[in-house]
């Protein structure tokens, strides 16, 4: 999964970035680590694979990861390449999700570009900048599909569809709010529009804000709301200090704010719900991982997130949930109580499924 963190200059976009960079990884096989100057991996938090790792006395625990890409350089004329805005533009192409982290605290010693504190008006900027890149995308699309269209009638819904985001665009709205039908949203799923992809709010406060909100906090919210998307408060100067924290310290000081986790682990398990994401579990005495996959996906393709003979040799998967596993303590005593199921190619796997898959090439 790849994430995009977009902003206005001096909103704290880099901050939390940092924060991101500086994070510990709960194991050594997936450190935190740098991949290009403005991209990052970090773990996503799940205590299941600890204690799965302890039963196993597994050699290696491999937790789920997030990319975070962070997309400089977006201000007013972005999408004309103001600020080196079309290569950071393409870059948001990329993305699964749009972290989009908005300014929502005074101070006076942190000049804002536009001169004044104003949340919507700055989301309505980048989201400006995206429309007009997503005008000029869906017109190279509308032209070669016509082009299309005079050899196969087929081509007719997609050209449906492009006049109907085209149409949306130009009237100020984002493609995600645009109606489609089924075979409309299967056309959308090939087309990397900016304004189509998930967006979570961060809103970042100040430290004597955290844990609470602001006003600028609930207009947010309120424009969320009806725009469909996420929200989470975040302080990132308190994240960045956080990251540089060891585990106990982290911790205590968590504690004394008054939080079981940090605001970094609560956007990064925010943008795994956003995406209709949940993780499966193999365990043994190798290694402890954990396998991300959609909602709704069953097991051969599941078996195809280890490698792709998997699910091509698939024959059946032996599945017990997370919760029955460790209350038994071990997987011998899960079968022997007849926990362990024997599940086929049509079975949906669960969010902390334990399994392993039988395949034969």
């Amino acid at each position: 999964m790849k994430l995009g963190i977009v902003g206005l200059p001096n909103v704290g976009k880099s901050t939390l970035f940092n924060a991101i960079t500086n994070s510990k990884a709960q194991s050594e096989n997936y450190p935190f680590c740098t991949i290009e100057p403005n991209v990052g991996v970090v773990c996503v938090p799940d205590k299941r694979l600890d204690v799965l790792s302890k039963m196993h006395n597994s050699k290696k625990t491999v937790p789920a990861v997030i990319e975070f890409v962070d997309i400089a350089g977006l201000v007013k004329g972005a999408s004309k390449g103001e600020g080196l805005g079309n290569k950071f533009l393409s870059n948001i192409r990329e993305v699964d999700a749009i972290v989009h982290v908005v300014r929502c605290f005074d101070n006076e010693n942190i000049v804002h570009v536009d001169g004044s504190v104003n949340p919507i008006r700055d989301i309505e900027t980048i989201n400006l900048e995206l429309i007009f890149a997503d005008m000029e995308s869906v017109d190279k699309h509308i032209e070669r599909v016509k082009k299309l269209l005079k050899g196969d009638k087929k081509y007719q819904t997609d050209l449906n569809m492009f006049e109907k985001i085209k149409a949306a665009l130009e009237s100020g709205r984002l493609a995600n709010t645009v109606e489609l039908s089924d075979d409309e949203k299967d056309i959308m799923r090939s087309v990397q529009l900016l304004t189509n992809k998930p967006v979570i709010y961060a809103c970042n406060v100040s430290d004597s804000d955290i844990g609470g909100s602001n006003n600028y906090v609930e207009l947010v919210e309120k424009y969320a709301m009806e725009n469909g998307s996420e929200v989470l408060t975040i302080c990132a100067q308190v994240e960045q200090e956080i990251s540089e924290l060891d585990d106990d310290e982290k911790k205590m000081f968590l504690e004394e704010l008054g939080f079981e986790s940090s605001g970094l682990d609560r956007l990064v398990n925010k943008c795994y719900s956003l995406l209709n994401l949940i993780s499966y579990i193999t365990s043994g005495e190798m290694e402890t991982k954990a396998w991300t996959i959609t909602k709704g996906t069953r097991a051969p393709q599941a078996a195809g997130k280890i490698h792709s003979d998997f699910e091509r040799g698939f024959i059946r998967a032996e599945v017990v949930s997370y919760d029955a596993l460790t209350e038994c303590g071990s997987m011998a005593v899960a079968r022997e109580k007849g926990l362990v199921r024997s599940e086929g190619k049509e079975y949906v796997v669960q969010d902390g499924d334990v399994v392993l898959f039988r395949f034969n090439v």
